[in-house]
């Protein structure tokens, strides 16, 4: 990884950690569905990251983010297994050509979209079963995680069409 790109992904940490914080910590629908965007960092990181270093990346990510929640490590323990999970997600969808890098324009809106969806589900059902703390209320978990899903898995497209594929003639269907 180059001195620039380091650079950049030590800001896009700091931004999606502070959007969430700031902005995204208070965007609720119907008290149903929360936006867990700094989840999308976790998912952009570039292919060639480390994997120890990516479920470090995501295990401080969490923990910054528990910091402000007050949830004593169910938002790292989420991150990092979703960060666990990733390189055998992206091995199991990947298309046939090389993959080099993990965004809408790359890759396509399908293949995107089903890579968002996958992750951002586990990871919103482990954070609800987790703050439950068990199966008693697994009506109201399932409801939470999946309008919580849409919701991030929405704002996270929104970010990747906003930031990452300003040229939109350029993506795959």
């Amino acid at each position: 990884m180059s001195n620039i790109s380091l650079i950049r992904q030590v800001i896009l940490f700091f931004v999606y950690w502070l959007v969430q914080v700031i902005v995204a910590k208070n965007l609720e629908l119907f008290e149903v569905a929360f936006c867990f965007l700094y989840v999308g960092y976790i998912l952009q990181l570039p292919l060639q990251t480390d994997k120890s270093l990516l479920l470090g990346i995501a295990f401080v990510l969490g923990l910054m983010t528990d910091m402000v929640y007050d949830t004593l490590g169910i938002h790292a323990f989420c991150s990092v297994f979703i960060a666990f999970l990733r390189p055998w997600l992206i091995a199991f969808l990947a298309p046939a050509e090389e993959m080099y890098e993990l965004s809408i324009r790359a890759l396509g809106f399908t293949w995107y979209l089903q890579y968002v969806l996958i992750l951002v589900f586990i990871h919103h059902i482990g954070l609800f079963l987790l703050q439950q703390f068990g199966f008693s209320l697994i009506t109201d978990t399932l409801t939470k995680a999946v309008a919580s899903t849409v919701f991030t898995t929405f704002m996270v497209i929104l970010v990747q069409y906003t930031f990452y594929a300003p040229i939109l003639g350029n993506v795959r269907k």
